[in-house]
């Protein structure tokens, strides 16, 4: 059973985070629906950052009711990623809340066939709901599209950010559901997440590397950029 009711992490670079007021309200939201205040924890705790490197904090609530932030080094960013697709139903418990299913993520991406870099997790109609760590965004022609709110997603700030860049480009947004057959024939598919911003799939199982040479990630990733703002 893992130890985590709640967890929250984000890139910290050089003092300055993307999205911070909505990590934020995903933490302290998710520990006041389980009877813990965490607001003025929070406030302390993130006013102590460093304002220099690179760093990925975790913000916890643990079984034991402590709130705790382990302050961990940020790995390095990837870039493209290989996926794969997780056969059988999504095996989450608390799909909707960051913490208690990331031990079995963590096992479930490093167990995925292929050497792929993350695995999709399935709703059960066979559409795709997200990553065990990241969130799917698609392009269909000019629209940015991602899987309905209303299915059992966990809420993705990275993902929250693509939309208000979107509203402000002007660039059309839409929600639907999607298979992976479907997604392989799209435009271009993204896996986005806190730590590494946007990341294009450019390989499924094991079917050949997809140069993507008309790839709009590294535009949207440095609009993503541009959103870090100081603690």
């Amino acid at each position: 059973m893992s130890e985590l009711q709640v967890a929250d992490s984000f890139l910290v670079a050089n003092g300055k985070v993307r999205g911070i007021e909505l990590h934020r309200d995903r933490f302290v939201g998710s520990c006041a629906a389980v009877g813990v205040s965490a607001a003025g924890f929070w406030s302390e705790q993130a006013g102590r950052l460093p304002g220099f490197g690179r760093w990925f904090p975790r913000f916890e609530l643990r079984m034991s009711g402590e709130l705790a932030v382990q302050l961990r080094p940020a790995p390095p960013i990837g870039g493209r990623v290989r996926v794969a697709v997780h056969e059988g139903p999504d095996p989450r418990t608390a799909p909707r809340t960051k913490g208690p299913d990331l031990e079995l993520l963590g096992k479930l991406k490093d167990s995925a066939p292929h050497r792929a870099d993350e695995i999709l997790l399935l709703d059960q109609d066979g559409t795709v709901l997200e990553a065990a760590y990241s969130a799917l965004a698609w392009w269909e022609d000019d629209t940015l599209c991602f899987p309905p709110s209303d299915r059992p997603l966990l809420p993705s700030v990275t993902a929250q950010l693509l939309r208000r860049i979107a509203t402000s480009q002007g660039v059309p947004v839409a929600e639907h559901a999607v298979t992976p057959a479907d997604l392989e024939a799209s435009t271009e598919a993204w896996l986005v997440n806190a730590l590494h911003g946007i990341r294009p799939i450019h390989a499924w199982s094991d079917s050949p590397i997809d140069p993507l040479p008309n790839s709009q990630a590294a535009t949207w990733q440095s609009r993503l950029e541009s959103l870090a703002a100081p603690l």
